[in-house]
């Protein structure tokens, strides 16, 4: 286990958000976002920086990529324990991302509206949001992946209680939760996308 100072976050559903972020800041958090999150919690008086700020590179593509950028991934991604790894975060620029807190566009409630439009579907498959996910739950040693605001109560008492770190069994339920959620998104747009496109 290592103490947390870096997150991105990154939320559709903004459900107790503040609060966990708050008590990330209180922990000595440095917390990266993006549009309407990183809005929100300056709003709140929380302190962000921009994930465009971080990576020297603006968001593109009416939002299509804003964190899909080598100096995200690699700080997700790097192996903390292999030498080479964090020389090579070192000789980038990059700092390693400790918790990736992020929920996915709500492409299920999208679809279920009336009247939505076969576009309007398509732009809400989330992009990023899944690959942010997949890296932080891939190297979940390392980084804690946080996919579901219901766990937002149970992680906070417990980075209170170690000082700003979360244990390894948490750490591997929380990645469990990601892969399983994102399995059932990407089953959710395969049945539409079967459905839509065979009628």
């Amino acid at each position: 286990m290592a103490k947390i100072h870096r997150a991105i976050v990154s939320v559709s559903d903004k459900t107790g958000l503040v609060d966990f972020v708050k008590t990330l800041h209180d922990l000595g958090v440095e917390i990266l976002s993006t549009g309407g999150t990183a809005r929100t919690l300056r709003d709140a008086g929380i302190p962000v920086k921009e994930v465009s700020e971080y990576t020297g590179f603006p968001e593109i593509l009416d939002g299509r990529v804003k964190t899909l950028h080598p100096k995200i991934h690699a700080g997700l991604l790097a192996l903390r324990d292999n030498e080479e790894h964090m020389r090579t975060l070192q000789t980038h620029g990059i700092e390693p991302i400790d918790m990736v807190v992020v929920n996915l566009y709500p492409f299920e409630k999208t679809i279920s509206k009336e009247g939505v439009t076969f576009q309007e579907a398509i732009e809400n498959i989330d992009i990023g949001g899944p690959t942010l996910l997949r890296a932080a739950a891939k190297n979940f040693a390392s980084v804690v992946v946080v996919v579901d605001p219901s766990d937002y109560d149970s992680i906070r008492e417990e980075m209170v209680s170690l000082g700003g770190e979360v244990s390894y069994k948490t750490r591997a339920r929380l990645a469990q939760k990601v892969f399983a959620t994102t399995s059932r998104y990407d089953a959710v747009i395969t049945e539409y996308l079967e459905r839509t496109l065979s009628s």
